[in-house]
């Protein structure tokens, strides 16, 4: 995956967290569109924690291809 791409996924997770965070009501969040909200969160930072693991182990595997 290119390191542009890889970029571009974590801005737009960000962004989706951003607005969904505002169509939370927090006085009701587990009613109507405000758990669509919270689940749209949760995939949203599920998606970022994927991709920084994604980084991760494709630097690992660059610096295991050096050594040998």
């Amino acid at each position: 995956m290119n390191k542009i791409l890889l970029t571009v996924l974590l801005v737009l997770a960000i962004v989706l967290i951003g607005y969904n965070i505002t169509v939370v009501d927090f006085e009701k969040p587990f009613e109507g569109d405000s758990v669509v909200a919270l689940i749209c969160i949760v995939a949203s930072l599920c998606a970022i924690v994927l991709l920084l693991i994604f980084n991760a182990a494709r630097r690992i595997q660059k610096k295991v291809e050096e050594e040998s």
